[in-house]
């Protein structure tokens, strides 16, 4: 998505009008109005980092009980760039770091973590407790389509050292996005293809400190997929995951609908697209999706298909049965929702990348 030099604000439309444009997130409590003070925080950081990375776009927590000594520590968020400094899509290298508690960096401070020899980080960014960070890459060499190449999955240590990479022509096709279902010693990591329309699931093992690729295997496919003049390229972007059900909701961007893949965790072949689970007016190209702290499903409105300019750059939450229960601004134009992560609970429990401002909103939500 192309950064569109605007000066950043948020508003709340209608009943959940906020005066603050750092309350964003205080929507997200269910049965709480916009007069319940239930944020205790919130910092705003710069996601550009010291070489000029834009457009921010995968976001994560360092997760409670990650493995001590190294650069992160939890409740860290970690933030994936996917332009370079001269805004070439699918040519950024960093994952930046933003500490929101204790003395490690002072709030707002792009810190690099992290610069990949691999281009073009995607929203694909996730954190595994044992100590590693995965992300993926959808490379471009001029910013454009017409050069997009298949990327990968690379492995990073809490030191912010390379580890590994994986790569796969038919199972790691564009990894746009991914969500993590953490065991501790070993790990699945659901995976969305941008250039093939489907979704795999990887199955990690973490035995003295090594990390094992024990299996890839496709579970959804069947979404639409194709080059955009404006976001580079639609497909299946965001994934949330939901344990207690075994299923897999996935935000396909192009056909702007959220379905739900059952029996993710154990099903040998690919279901096709899934269960349509939501399809509502107020999607607008859904990209990251995330289950919110009170267990409804929030995504986050690229623009790119079904724009409405009344209604920019909008997260919207909805329950898992499919109704919409409300939609607020990350920006006041449009393209700036794209990655968002949330925790269960925490000092901070919601973060959202405002991609048009180049900057990370953290808050703390009630559960």
């Amino acid at each position: 998505m192309r950064i569109k030099k605007v000066i950043h604000s948020t508003c709340i439309r209608g009943i959940l009008a906020v005066a603050s444009s750092l309350v964003v997130g205080q929507v997200l409590a269910d049965g709480f109005d916009a007069d319940d003070a239930f944020l205790t925080r919130t910092i705003n950081s710069s996601t550009i980092p010291s070489n000029g990375d834009l457009n921010p776009y995968g976001v994560a927590f360092v997760p409670d009980g990650f493995a001590v000594g190294g650069k992160l520590a939890a409740g860290d968020v970690l933030v994936s760039n996917f332009n370079n400094g001269n805004n070439l899509q699918g040519t950024g290298t960093t994952i930046i770091q933003l500490h929101p508690v204790g003395p490690l960096a002072p709030p707002g401070m792009a810190n690099t973590f992290f610069t990949s020899s691999a281009p073009g980080l995607s929203t694909a960014l996730g954190v595994l407790r044992a100590g590693f960070v995965v992300v993926g890459n959808v490379p471009t060499t001029d910013g454009t389509s017409a050069t997009i190449g298949a990327g990968g999955l690379q492995l990073i240590d809490r030191h912010g050292k390379w580890v590994a990479s994986w790569v796969d022509a038919k199972l790691l096709d564009g990894p746009w996005d991914l969500t993590v279902d953490d065991h501790g010693s070993w790990a699945r990591v659901f995976v969305s293809n941008v250039l093939s329309g489907n979704v795999t699931r990887l199955v990690f093992t973490v035995n003295g400190g090594k990390v094992t690729l024990e299996s890839k295997v496709g579970i959804a496919a069947g979404y639409t997929h194709m080059p955009n003049a404006a976001a580079l390229v639609l497909g299946p972007t965001g994934l949330a995951y939901d344990p207690e059900r075994d299923t897999l909701y996935v935000a396909s961007t192009a056909d702007n609908e959220i379905f739900a893949v059952e029996g993710a965790a154990t099903r040998s072949s690919p279901a096709m697209r899934g269960r349509l689970v939501f399809a509502g007016p107020e999607l607008r190209g859904p990209l990251a999706l995330r289950l919110a702290p009170n267990g409804h499903l929030l995504a986050a409105n690229g623009d790119a298909v079904n724009a409405d300019v009344l209604h920019p750059s909008e997260i919207v939450e909805f329950t898992k049965r499919g109704e919409f229960v409300r939609q607020y601004n990350v920006d006041a134009s449009q393209g700036g929702a794209f990655g968002l992560d949330t925790l269960r609970s925490g000092p901070f429990n919601y973060a959202v990348i405002d991609d048009v401002a180049n900057s990370l909103t953290v808050s703390r939500v009630r559960e």
